[in-house]
């Protein structure tokens, strides 16, 4: 065997230790070769025919050619047939003269092959102490007649031997030099040394009995050789094609275990590199939703950059994303005409993969693998199919990627506008203000637009949406450059300015507002844009994004008595008065039936069947009229009152499901669920409970939990989630795609449904985008056995492009609005019907009338 121990300019200015220097190994090597040859291999000099010794010579050499290549990072080590000729050589011309012959085919044999200098040394005193290993353990062992079984064992042995010291010798330069690489090394060396080893010994031991008996074996002896040749070769190519498929099923594998996010992207470059031993991979991705494009490397020397894959007009990139190019381009500076030439230099290489990326972004990415590790092997027809391969598992992590970015991006963009939404705008404040707590100053502009119900009331949806786009684009443009403008709801727009105090902030309200006033066409009409804007401060206000909105829109209710503008004062907050009465007045209100519950139907989208109700709670307060459910359910949970609420729903919602089953129609009712609620150790046994109570079997409750509940990690670690699924009940994941997840997480979770977002519904007929994210979201759940329930369908097209998506259950106001008790008794009678109980079945279904 031999190995290629290649010199590494690893760009660190700091001395490296001198055995880490390929030189220093291939000399000290070579010294100890010497040394011992003086000793060892003197007394068995003696003259031989000048025949046999060029025989000898050309055999070592062409055993040496006939070779399979072992890749360790930047070594390359190759195994060859050379125990066959080396026992002939031991057997005809002594130790001596088979030391002289090896280490000149060798020397050769590199020479031939265009190998670097620095291993030189290195081979040669590794061909040297392999004969000095065997001579010695023959000097060890009986030697006798070639005939004999004894002579056999002998030369076996002592070659084997030769053949351990060997890969000992390798193992180690190669940890010297680039570091231990694993478990694999001592496989791949020690296999030649197991298998193939014994068998060339063999065959050459059966050679010198042929020749021995008559000079013309050789007639047999020749085409028995190129044969074993051959398929030695052979064996190399089959090596490298399994070596290459393992690796492959390795690459898919990782990659399917990537992040979604830039660190799962470098991981993907990184994965690429190792598979094809590269010394450089780049990965250029267009820009993409808010991101700008991107050039992730992974680099031998860590670079993060390098000139060419970046560049639009460049010819590798150019010719790879080229649609006609039948796939990857490969190019080798032996090959390459001038300007291929000059496109290596550009980046320092000599041999390039380049393929493209399918992105979602409709301009295609590029992929670029440079300059294989090894100094012995280039890159090749192999690695261009290798990458062909991996090209399938790199767009599909590729655009699955982009997938959660785009629904991770509009879950933080308001759709109409574009604009950072409430939740995005929450996270910049929180962001800024935990970067310094104590010196950072903020303001926050709350702004309404002050026509935009009359508008709406008028001149309908259209049209305030018109007025919307407006507003959007003139804050915009008028807004400070370092400033955040985001959409809120409804009519409310919100400013973020960070470093401005309360002054300044107060200052900067006046000149937007100002600049905003203006006439604006709309609907055909010329409509006046006013703005109402309430100024909150950090940190005078509040130091977390919560208590800085609640206080900007405290303020804003004042700003239409002041001016305008207004800024927030304690005085104006009334809100804490109210919420300390709503909390305690909450439990009263479950009492007297103050906090009760409506009903939306949710039906089959194929067969029109109503499968279920959603229970939502409603508060009817006797002094502050409707109260938002947000309001009050974030108010139980900060009181530690959100279990009593929840049972309170979940019992109505069960005694509703009984009155059912007791009319033999099974309907099941669905239920949400805080994310408080699955940290409460008792939860399980109380959902138990009520079903036992009210005598509902657990398949017709479904619980609905939020996508941020589901993936807590407290929440993933525990085993509440199977406990309730151990109840028969249905788990659903609500308003998927808002939250931070990847459906390839529910794998690891009892979820039976996923509710898509009515964020990604209510555009479907009117945006191709968000019919394809629907769509995805569909594709992706069924995939994982999961049913899809599309919730804000308020249109028939909309229901049309569901059903043809798959999708399995419907619900908004299409089907119906949420209705309380008696209303929805009233509904089921005049819009549904009764069908029959279907073949086992206990209970009959309803179903919607067409």
């Amino acid at each position: 065997m031999q190995v290629s121990v290649a010199e590494q300019d690893t760009g660190v200015p700091l001395r490296p230790h001198p055995l880490r220097n390929p030189w220093v190994v291939g000399w000290l090597t070579l010294a100890a070769a010497a040394a011992f040859a003086v000793s060892g291999l003197a007394p068995t000099f003696h003259s031989v025919n000048a025949f046999a010794v060029v025989a000898v010579f050309l055999a070592l050499l062409v055993a040496d050619v006939v070779n399979v290549t072992l890749e360790f990072r930047r070594q390359s080590v190759l195994c060859s047939l050379s125990e066959l000729a080396f026992v002939i050589a031991l057997a005809e011309v002594g130790g001596a003269w088979t030391a002289i012959t090896m280490t000149a085919a060798v020397a050769v044999g590199l020479v031939v092959q265009g190998s670097p200098r620095s291993k030189l040394p290195f081979n040669l005193g590794l061909a040297v102490l392999e004969v000095c290993t065997a001579v010695t353990v023959l000097h060890l062992l009986s030697v006798g007649d070639i005939r004999s079984p004894a002579t056999w064992l002998s030369y076996l042995l002592a070659i084997s031997a030769a053949d351990v010291v060997s890969g000992l010798l390798i193992a180690a330069a190669i940890t010297l030099t680039q570091g231990y690489p694993g478990r694999g090394l001592w496989i791949s060396l020690l296999l030649p040394v197991v298998v193939l080893g014994p068998v060339s010994v063999v065959v050459g031991l059966a050679v010198l009995l042929l020749v021995h008996v008559t000079v013309w074996a050789w007639l047999l002896i020749v085409p028995l050789m190129l044969t074993l040749a051959l398929l030695y070769r052979r064996f190399g190519v089959i090596r490298r094609e399994g070596q290459t498929l393992e690796r492959v099923y390795e690459f898919a594998r990782r990659v399917e275990e990537v992040s979604a996010d830039e660190t799962g992207t470098r991981q993907i470059v990184q994965a690429v590199r190792e598979l094809l031993n590269a010394e450089r991979v780049a990965l250029w991705l267009p820009p993409y939703l808010d991101e700008e494009p991107r050039l992730v490397v992974a680099a031998e020397d860590d670079a993060v950059w390098y000139d060419g894959p970046g560049d639009p007009d460049d010819l590798f990139r150019r010719r790879a994303v080229d649609t006609a190019a039948d796939g990857p381009v490969l190019v080798t500076l032996a090959r390459a005409d001038e300007r291929e030439v000059a496109a290596l230099a550009r980046r320092g290489a000599s041999d390039l993969l380049g393929a493209p990326v399918i992105t979602a972004a409709g301009e295609p990415g590029y992929l670029e693998i440079c300059d294989r590790r090894s100094d012995m092997v280039a890159f090749g027809d192999g690695d261009r199919a290798a990458l062909d391969s991996m090209l399938t598992h790199v767009n599909a992590a590729i655009r699955q990627q982009q997938l959660l970015t785009q629904i991770r991006y509009d879950a933080d963009h308001d759709r109409l506008t574009g604009l950072p939404n409430r939740q995005r705008l929450a996270a910049e404040i929180d962001e800024l203000l935990a970067a310094d707590p104590v010196g950072v100053r903020a303001g926050l502009i709350l702004a309404a637009l002050d026509n935009y119900t009359e508008v709406t009331d008028t001149l309908g949806h259209a049209a305030s949406d018109e007025l919307l786009l407006v507003t959007a684009g003139l804050l915009r443009e008028h807004a400070p450059p370092q400033a955040l403008v985001a959409r809120m709801e409804g009519e409310q727009f919100a400013v973020l300015l960070p470093g401005l105090s309360l002054a300044a902030t107060e200052r900067a309200a006046r000149r937007l507002r100002d600049a905003a006033s203006t006439r604006a066409r709309v609907a055909g009409l010329d409509l006046e844009v006013t703005l109402t804007i309430g100024v909150a401060a950090a940190p005078i206000h509040g130091v977390d994004s919560g208590t800085l909105m609640q206080r900007a829109d405290v303020a804003l209710l004042a700003g239409s008595g002041s001016g305008g503008v207004a800024s927030y004062h304690p005085v104006l907050d009334q809100q804490s008065l109210r919420r300390l009465q709503l909390g305690t007045e909450l439990e009263q209100a479950m009492r007297d039936g103050s906090i009760s519950v409506v009903f939306q139907p949710i039906i089959d989208a194929r067969t029109s069947d109503i499968v279920s109700v959603e229970t939502l709670v409603r508060w009817a307060h006797p002094r502050y009229g409707s109260i938002p459910p947000d309001d009050f359910i974030h108010l139980a949970e900060q009181i530690g009152r959100i279990g009593p609420l929840t049972d309170h729903v979940l019992e109505l919602a069960l005694a509703r499901c009984r009155r059912w089953l007791d009319e033999g129609i099974a309907l099941s009712v669905a239920v949400n669920l805080s994310a408080r609620c699955l940290a409460e150790p008792d939860l399980v046994e109380r959902v138990a409970r009520a079903l036992q109570r009210h005598g509902v079997p657990g398949e017709l409750l479904t619980l609905e939990l939020t996508e941020g509940s589901v993936v807590d990690d407290s929440v993933r670690s525990s085993t509440v989630l199977a406990d309730l699924h151990g109840l028969g009940l249905r788990l659903s994941m609500d308003d998927f795609g808002t939250g931070y997840s990847s459906l390839s997480q529910l794998r690891q979770l009892p979820i039976d449904e996923v509710k898509v977002d009515k964020s990604f519904v209510l555009g479907m007929s009117t945006s191709q985008g968000e019919s394809f994210i629907a769509r995805s979201i569909i594709e992706l759940a069924h995939n994982l056995g999961l049913r899809v329930v599309a919730e804000g369908v308020e249109d028939e097209l909309t229901r049309k492009l569901l059903v043809e998506m798959g999708c399995d259950k419907l619900q908004g106001f299409l089907v119906s609005r949420p209705l309380p008790d008696d209303r929805l008794e009233s509904w089921l009678l005049a819009r549904t019907g009764v069908r029959s109980a279907a073949p086992g079945a206990t209970h009959r279904r309803r179903f919607v009338r067409t």
